[in-house]
């Protein structure tokens, strides 16, 4: 007996998504067999081999513009058991000096004018912070004095006290910028967005002091969201000023209590908050793993919600498209056929892969040739490939409909501001080929060539290196903090501006240098940052890898 889900408190809510029914099957009935794609079995140089989805989705087989690409499983070097005891020992002693110097020298974390106040800084957090984050904390939170262009000025900083202030010196260093999301290369102080920006600048003002439900709506956001929905074919899209809020106030508004959600392990804080606030029950699946997502997605609907066992509200996957820490992309082939399959709801965060993947710039979507349609939500950023601020969720017209009303961002938040909706308006468009004589095209495969040279130059060189071959975020292995502290410091001074990841940002054994490369990046610029990053990782013993290198020049 099949039990369909029942929609009484929600309908509402279901009604601003697709028509699709959703099936549950009640405990002890036959559960749903696991259809096994074909998978096509491709080897490496280095012995190993990753299996390639065969399957290529409709809207590709019927005309689509661009041929789909085939998703690649390629599994990461692990690493060795020589270096992840050195990694745990490096933390295991700083944290012993600190718990011996805090016995015999306790800290002054008193805090004052909080009597009767739960306490801010205790517990494992704060005393990591003291004795690890502060020994290296000029290496991150670095202030510039210029955009976050191809070259950018950093203020240099001195601490006389070992990390617990810091100190201006007064000298500028200019550097080759690898740490910021400027994929498409429109963080530009001169061009025709700088221009735009400053005419409505003039025109409209610098903000808006209102809600859009209020006095905030104007006809400049009606235009950025009619251009959104074009750029992304689908029926409508609504906008927001900031992009963590788009994920954290709009997921609410989509799910409740009684709905069940499938996240990625890799997911975003932003998409991990907006899940916690609307209450729904949330499994978590390995990252990009189609195979445990099916499972999971399975077993939750032939059991039904885990107290009551009856069928959930609804059913929604949620991933990324682009995985800013890891550089993976997203199985979107095989989510789409899973989500068909089971008849749920999928959310595409394009945050990092709109604008930097697919032909035309439209993202994962346009990268496999998916149809837009396939994907229920769409949610998406400007802070990265369109340099600019806020976010966007775009999908059918109920959905946009619904959250105009619904969402907390629309009803409490100050609408975007005019100077940042014209930039995204004006880097869009030549995004699209409606400005710019091909500017948009050549800035799209200016990225994809820089991102395959940067990534094969540095397997090449013997850096373990994660992530698929067109993804612009680049992780590079270094494992120990000491590592991550001395690259960045060196790099630095080399004229190079990158970002060091830790613990706990990634697991203990995952530290690394994250490069986020640029379209505005030359191939001179590129070299340049490739001679440093071997020289620094000569110095310090970062070449993990033991894949078989290409003896073969790389070409741009």
């Amino acid at each position: 007996m099949v039990a369909h889900t029942e929609l009484s408190d929600q309908v509402p809510q279901e009604k601003i998504l697709n028509q699709q029914g959703y099936s549950s099957c009640s405990k002890g009935n036959t559960a749903v067999t696991n259809i096994q794609e074909p998978e096509e079995k491709i080897r490496h140089q280095n012995g190993s081999v990753a299996c390639v989805s065969t399957e290529v989705p409709a809207s590709t087989a019927e005309g689509s513009s661009s041929p789909a690409k085939k998703f690649v499983h390629k599994k990461e070097e692990d690493c060795s058991l020589f270096v992840a005891f050195f990694t745990f020992l490096s933390y295991g002693v700083l944290l012993l000096v600190g718990y011996v110097k805090e016995f015999f020298n306790p800290p002054s974390t008193k805090e004052k004018n909080r009597e009767g106040y739960v306490p801010l800084y205790i517990g494992f957090e704060s005393f990591y912070t003291r004795n690890v984050y502060r020994r290296i904390q000029d290496c991150w939170n670095r202030t510039i004095c210029s955009v976050p262009g191809a070259i950018i000025d950093l203020m240099e900083r001195t601490t006389p006290d070992y990390g617990w202030t810091m100190k201006l010196t007064g000298k500028i260093i200019k550097c080759i910028n690898v740490g910021s999301y400027n994929y498409l290369g429109f963080a530009e102080n001169v061009g025709p967005c700088h221009d735009a920006a400053e005419e409505t600048t003039k025109a409209l003002g610098v903000t808006i002091c209102s809600p859009r439900l209020e006095l905030g709506n104007m006809e400049i956001h009606q235009k950025l969201e009619s251009l959104v929905a074009e750029f992304l074919g689908v029926d409508d899209a609504i906008t927001f000023g900031m992009g963590f809020a788009t994920n954290v106030l709009n997921l609410p508004s989509i799910l409740g209590p009684g709905c069940l959600v499938f996240s990625d392990e890799f997911n975003h804080a932003s998409l991990i908050l907006g899940l916690r606030l609307s209450g729904a029950t949330v499994k978590v699946f390995r990252h990009n793993d189609a195979q445990d997502l099916e499972k999971k997605l399975r077993e939750a609907i032939i059991y039904g919600h885990p107290r009551t066992r009856r069928p959930w509200k609804k059913a929604m996957i949620v991933v990324e498209g682009i995985y800013s820490m890891e550089g993976s992309i997203c199985d979107l082939p095989n989510f789409v056929r899973i989500k068909k399959k089971y008849k749920t709801y999928l959310y595409v965060d394009e945050a990092h892969s709109i604008g930097a993947l697919g032909p035309h710039g439209g993202g994962v979507v346009d990268y496999f040739g998916v149809d837009p349609k396939d994907v229920d939500i769409h949610m998406g950023t400007f802070t990265k490939s369109f340099g600019a601020a806020g976010g966007y969720i775009a999908g059918s017209k109920d959905l946009i409909n619904h959250l105009r009303v619904t969402s907390h961002a629309q009803i409490y938040a100050a609408s975007m501001a005019p100077p940042v909706a014209e930039q995204i308006i004006t880097s869009m468009s030549i995004i699209m080929g409606k400005q710019g004589n091909g500017e948009g095209r050549r800035r799209i495969q200016q990225l994809s060539r820089n991102v395959k040279y940067f990534r094969h130059r540095l397997r090449q060189m013997g850096f373990i290196v994660y992530g698929h071959d067109d993804s612009p975020v680049v992780p590079m292995l270094l494992y120990l903090i000491p590592k991550i502290a001395m690259f960045v410091r060196e790099l630095t001074n080399r004229g190079v501006a990158g970002v060091g990841v830790g613990f706990p940002a990634t697991k203990i054994t995952g530290g690394r240098m994250r490069f986020c490369l640029s379209a505005a990046h030359t191939k001179e610029m590129l070299d340049k940052i490739l001679v440093e990053v071997e020289e620094v990782g000569q110095l310090c013993g970062s070449r993990y890898s033991s894949a078989a290198k290409n003896p073969k020049p790389i070409e741009w």
